[in-house]
This record gives structure tokens, sequence and C-alpha cells, in this order.
């Protein structure tokens, strides 16, 4: 970490918010006016909407990261945790990844913690459940599955086989139906090299206590996504909700109960709960209020945008609904983050600040391989689309969403590879442990036993019967 004399602009975290927001005020800011430092318990950021694909095999993970060093090569990136903030003393208390704790000066504060994935105090659920927030746990999820069918086609044990060819995923809003669609698809697919696996062997269950799915884009489309899961095999539970995952034993409070060794959570998020420690007024839900100008209420030098932020949507309130909030998507997350690098840079020079306004756009989603929903909102028109071009509309979309140029290539030739090869089905389960064979051959062998005093006795008696036989011959 560097000293500076500089104005010192903090941006906690350095995901989707923090990324684009941290480049907007390099961008325009003026050659040494002030020091970008962004705190960031990963020294990546991760592109969430192309989990799914990462699960499937559709997108390499290395392609769905950014590294915030190579992107932001002008700002101090700081690998680590800001713990508290004395807001009275303009500084904030950042634990690194090794050593101990350190204090950190600031002028300007930028909240861009995002979320944190929802979880209820359900018995098994800590132990057993996969979550879909992080790429590790995209790439888990992959080799978790591919697993499960080495381990069908290798037993005859038809309990052992039923337990590990069944999938259930919680959650049908966005992140819980493109799982489901993109994972059931990878497994139709790599049990064609399964001789003893067939997709009629495995069972895939979605659970929502919602009443539909994919409630972004609307009750028709969500309608037409839940049939298309449903003809593909994915039984659907709406209104429905898991009560306990005890060693795998799933039970939901339909008094339905499978036994699952792949329990997938993607039952919505919650704003980081260090946020609490912060000093900050926040609303019900825990986000951090602020005003249409992205400022914490009652401050002028900390903004805030993103998962973690509650900002008012200034379209829905002139519509006449007086609680309009922006909703937690990708969409919103980019066009806050510029707005935000725009106003810390006005807030420092002493200029007005900007309300953030933006009217949704629509919502795009798929759900495997050539399969897809869109919603495209056109002023006051809603167009609906379904099935493959649908598709072609969520890839376009997030593929020039995706941050950096760099990225955007990677992930399109994955995308173009893709049309021309086979999805690869291996899986690395040995990523988890990456040592393990490595400690088994290196760890030292027991040692042998040391003789007992019967056993001495016993070898002197043989040397003497031997000495007799040579005496004797």
């Amino acid at each position: 970490m560097s000293t500076t004399e500089r104005p010192r602009i903090l941006v906690v975290g350095g995901g989707y918010v923090g990324l684009y927001a941290a480049r907007r005020i390099l961008k325009k800011m003026r050659y040494g006016e002030a020091t970008v430092t962004v705190v960031d318990p990963r020294s990546y950021m991760t592109y969430q909407p192309f989990l799914p694909e990462a699960a499937a095999g559709s997108i390499s993970p290395r392609h769905v990261v950014v590294p915030l060093r190579r992107v932001l090569p002008k700002a101090e990136v700081l690998t680590g945790r800001v713990t508290t903030i004395d807001q009275d003393r303009k500084v904030a208390t950042v634990a690194p990844l090794v050593g101990e704790a350190y204090e950190l000066p600031f002028d300007y504060l930028v909240i861009a913690m995002g979320a944190v994935s929802r979880t209820f105090p359900i018995p098994g659920l800590a132990e057993n459940g996969i979550g879909m927030k992080g790429v590790e746990e995209a790439i888990g999820l992959r080799n978790h599955v591919l697993e499960q069918l080495d381990k069908a086609d290798s037993t005859t044990d038809e309990e052992i086989r039923r337990k590990a060819l069944t999938f259930v995923f919680i959650g049908g809003g966005f992140a819980g139906a493109e799982t489901v669609g993109e994972v059931e698809d990878m497994a139709r697919d790599a049990a064609k090299y399964y001789p003893n696996v067939k997709r009629e062997d495995m069972r895939f269950l979605l659970v929502d206590v919602a009443d539909k799915i994919l409630p972004e884009v609307g009750p028709k489309l969500g309608t037409w996504g839940k049939e298309h899961l449903e003809s593909r095999g994915v039984e659907v539970y709406l209104k429905t909700g898991m009560n306990s995952c005890v060693d795998g034993h799933v039970v939901l409070n339909n008094d339905l109960e499978v036994d699952a060794n792949t329990i997938v959570w993607t039952a919505g998020v919650k704003p980081n709960p260090a946020l609490s420690r912060f000093g900050l007024p926040l609303g019900p839900r825990g986000h951090v209020d602020t005003a249409a100008t992205l400022q914490v209420q009652g401050t002028d030098y900390i903004w805030a945008a993103g998962d973690n932020a509650q900002v008012p949507d200034l379209i829905g309130r002139k519509a006449g609904n007086e609680n309009a909030w922006c909703p937690p998507n990708a969409q919103h997350a980019l066009r806050q983050a510029k707005v935000l690098g725009d106003n810390v840079v006005s807030g420092m020079r002493g200029f007005p600040q900007k309300e953030y306004s933006h009217a949704n756009k629509g919502a795009v989603a798929g759900l495997g391989l050539h399969k897809g929903v869109a919603m495209i909102v056109m002023g006051k028109t809603k167009i609906k689309l379904r099935g493959r071009l649908a598709w072609y509309m969520h890839r376009a979309y997030h593929g020039m969403a995706m941050p950096t140029f760099n990225r955007k290539i990677r992930v399109f030739a994955d995308w173009t590879l893709g049309m021309f090869l086979k999805r690869e089905v291996v899986s690395l389960g040995a990523m988890e442990h990456p040592r393990e064979e490595f400690y088994e051959a290196a760890k030292p062998a027991p040692q042998a036993a040391a003789p007992t005093e019967k056993s001495d006795k016993t070898d002197e008696a043989d040397k003497a019967a031997k000495g007799e036989k040579a005496k004797a011959s």
C-alpha cells in the first residue's frame, strides 16, 4: 500500500459496480488529482450472469472473471476486507489476506460490496448446499455433477445410483432457472458417454416458494419457461419450500422426500452483512439508503450503488409508484456505476450531483443451448421472444455487457468453438483437494514395530540351533 498526500477515493468492493465506478473515476479524473484505492477479498471481478454457462462448460471459467489489477493499472488494488469504517475520522480498517489489520484514511468513499446468498436456518443446508454466487462455486458444481455420473456408472448399488442421479435446485429466479437448464443440458450430453447412465435415470427438481418462475420476464414467458423445463423432464414445484436436507435427505413442505447428493441453493440474495458494521443508514432489508444521486442519505462524501444499495427508481415513481426501487440486476448496476463515478468526480470538484434515472429495457434468460426467453422493452411496447431467437438475444446482450474487450473476445471465441466442437464432459473433481495425492505419496512411511523381548529370545534360540547343526555336520 502506497502513502499519498492526494485525496483518496476508497472503493469498497471490486465487483461490477466497484470495477466500473473505479474505471469511470480514473477516466474523468485529471492526472494526480486523487488516488483511487479498491479493496476486495478477491483480486478479480466475476460476471455473475455467465456462471450457469460456466457450470455447463459453455464458457471457460477463466473468461467470466476480470483481473482487477490488469483493468485498473492506475488504481491501488488491495486484496483484503474492509471490516469497519470510522466516519468521524474518515478512516477504514482493512484486514489483508495475511498479516495484521491496518487503518486506511480516505476522503471519499464508494460502497460497492454487492450481495451474498440469502439463506435460512434449514437443517443440513450449510453442510450440503452449493451456492452460485462465485466462479469457484460454478466450477465446483460442474465437477460435482460429472462426478455423480461417474459414481452412478461404476456402481451396482441402486440406492447409491438413485441418490447420485438426483439433482435438487432451490430457487426459480434467473439464477435457479438458468442453472437447472444449463446443468440438465450438460448432463444429457454427458450421459451419451456413460454406458450405464441414461437421461431417464436422472431426476431434476426445481423448487420455489413463489407461484411462478422467472418473474423478471413476466408471467407469460415465465409460464412458457416452466412448461419448457417440464418438457425436458425437470420437475417444477411451486409454492413449495425445503424443510431440511440433512445428509442429502431433502424434505419439502409438500410432503415430498428425496435423497440427493446435489442440492443447489439459488433462492435470492441479500446485501452484504458487513454493511451493518459501517454505521451507514440502512433500509428495511439491509441495503444502504441512498438518494437518487447515489449519495448515502445524510452524507456528501459517501456513495453507494448496485446490489448493496437501495436506489430510488425515478421512472417508476413518475408513473405513480411512490415505493419504486431499482432492482438488483446487471442492467442497473452498469448504469449506476457510471453515474456514481461522474458524481464522485463532481463532488470532489464541488460541482452539482446528477440523479440516476433509467427505464427498464427488459430481461433475457438462457435455459441451455439454443433455448431461452427474452422480454425487450421499447418505449411502451414489450417484445416477447422464446426459444432459439431469445437465446441469441441472451448471448448478444450479456456478451456485449461483459467488461473489457479482452474478455468479450474470449467469451465469443468459446461460443464459436462450441458450434463446431463437442462439449467437454471431463470431471476435475480432484481440484477440490489438489494436494491429496501428493500427500499420500510424500507422507512418512509407518515405522516398523520394535521387536519384543520374546522375539529376541526366539532369534537367539534359532541362532543356537543353527550352530549345533553346523557342528554336527
